[in-house]
C-alpha cells in the first residue's frame, strides 16, 4: 500500500488532507528503518510493544490489519477499509464536500 499512499500524499499536498498511519511492528528500531526505507513522509504512530494489541488499535477497535478509516473534516469516520481507487474516490468526495461548505 505504500506506493499508493505516497502518490495520494503527493497528489493532495496542497489540499486540506492528512494521511496518518499506525504501525503494529513490535520492534520500534526496526520500524524506524522501515519508515526510512519505504520513504514514509506522513505521520506514522507506533502502536507499542504489544503490536496489534497496542493502545491505538484498542482505542479505535481495530480487529484486523490493515484497517483504513477515512475521516471527514469534523473527525467523523465516513469510510472504512477502502483501498486503491476506492480510497481516492472517498477522499476526493470529502474534499468536494468541504469545498462546497466554504461557498
Amino acid at each position: 500500500m505504500y506506493p499508493h499512499e505516497r502518490s495520494l500524499v503527493k497528489r493532495l499536498e496542497n489540499s486540506p488532507f492528512a494521511l496518518i498511519g499506525v504501525n503494529s511492528d513490535q520492534d520500534r528500531e526496526k520500524l524506524k528503518k522501515t519508515l526510512e526505507d519505504e520513504k514514509i513522509t506522513w505521520r506514522s504512530f507506533w502502536n507499542g510493544p504489544k503490536g496489534t494489541g497496542g493502545p491505538i488499535s484498542a482505542a479505535w477497535h481495530v480487529q484486523s490489519w490493515p484497517t483504513i478509516y477515512v475521516l471527514d473534516g469534523d473527525g467523523v469516520i465516513r469510510y472504512r477499509n477502502v483501498r486503491g481507487e476506492a480510497m481516492d474516490r472517498a477522499v476526493d468526495e470529502l474534499l468536494k464536500e468541504l469545498e462546497a461548505k466554504k461557498k
